[in-house]
């Protein structure tokens, strides 16, 4: 399921649906969290992206590990294998924060989204502060991943 479509690796065609998703939902928790008046029209927003970016980052980690036993099987080795290697450490970071902030967003929006629903100041506030922190370092490991995946498809090794 998660290894080819047509010849083609799955990784090469879902990996940008996590790329999209997870930047997204952090830009949607860190507006949701600090703007408590936006909070109406992007809750629905950012209750998708809670779901669908954590559902990316699964598929996208799941058919790399697939895609990264097949070049094994290839003869992958040296450099490439180690680049490979940090590669997928930072997508299974990556896709345990988008779950964490998946969750946090979702219990944001589902405690604050009805109307004249609100928490207690102090609730607020760390929730915020949870979110805006997990977006942040989301948004990181993202770029890590990102990069690292780009340095072992094009870069020297």
């Amino acid at each position: 399921m998660f290894d080819q479509i047509n010849g083609l690796p799955v990784h090469a065609l879902v990996l940008h649906a996590a790329v999209i998703f997870v930047p997204l939902l952090a830009a949607g928790a860190i507006a949701y969290a600090i703007i408590p008046r936006f909070r109406p029209r992007l809750g629905w927003a950012v209750a998708l992206l809670g779901i669908a970016a954590p559902a990316s980052t699964f598929v996208a980690m799941e058919s790399g590990e697939r895609l990264y036993d097949r070049l094994l099987d290839q003869g992958l080795k040296g450099r490439g294998a180690e680049i490979l290697s940090d590669h997928m450490g930072y997508g299974e970071v990556t896709f345990w924060l988008s779950v964490a902030l998946g969750a946090v967003s979702l219990i944001a929006v589902f405690a604050t989204g009805r109307r004249n629903a609100s928490l207690p100041k102090a609730a607020d506030i760390g929730l915020a502060v949870v979110m805006i922190g997990l977006a942040a370092v989301s948004g990181y490991y993202v770029f890590k991943t990102g990069d690292s995946g780009a340095t072992a498809v094009w870069g020297q090794y």
